[in-house]
């Protein structure tokens, strides 16, 4: 699974103020601390948060975390899953990669969560790629 291929088309929101100007949905910011919280309850690691709403028109977030095993990563998706769906009644759009673990992407139009493991995580090193857009460490994830 390639990087660029993998990341799927979401809304394409453009602000009214003309093409070049993305927009944020009000939620996105609360739903990716949410996203955060749902993937540190399951003990993902090294959660970090990249801000790419003047960077791309079709997803506001990247969250990146990690799980230490394919087992691992399908509990992160299952818990991000339930606590979306139960607690804000939103459903991912698109979720790829469930099937074999190693990477899990999970596409909720203004935050798309990417669910690895070490070795993915290392192989396709989505922070560099990104590097110039804004990240941080999200809270509670472990190191």
């Amino acid at each position: 699974m390639s990087a660029e291929a993998s990341v799927p088309g979401g809304g394409g929101r453009q602000s009214p103020d003309g093409p070049d100007r993305p927009t944020e949905s009000p939620r996105s910011g609360e739903l990716l601390g949410e996203i955060a919280r749902y993937a540190a309850d399951k003990k993902a690691g090294e959660v970090v948060e990249l801000d790419l709403r003047d960077v791309l028109g079709y997803t506001d977030w990247f969250l990146i975390c990690t799980g230490n095993t394919e087992r691992q990563t399908k509990a992160i998706h299952d818990g991000i899953l339930a606590g979306c769906k139960h607690e804000h009644g939103t459903l991912p759009r698109r979720v790829e990669g469930f099937s074999r673990g190693d990477w899990i992407l999970m596409d909720y139009l203004d935050v798309v969560v990417h669910i690895f493991t070490p070795a993915t995580r290392e192989y396709y090193r989505l922070e560099q790629l990104w590097g110039e857009v804004p990240a941080r460490r999200a809270a509670g994830g472990e190191s």
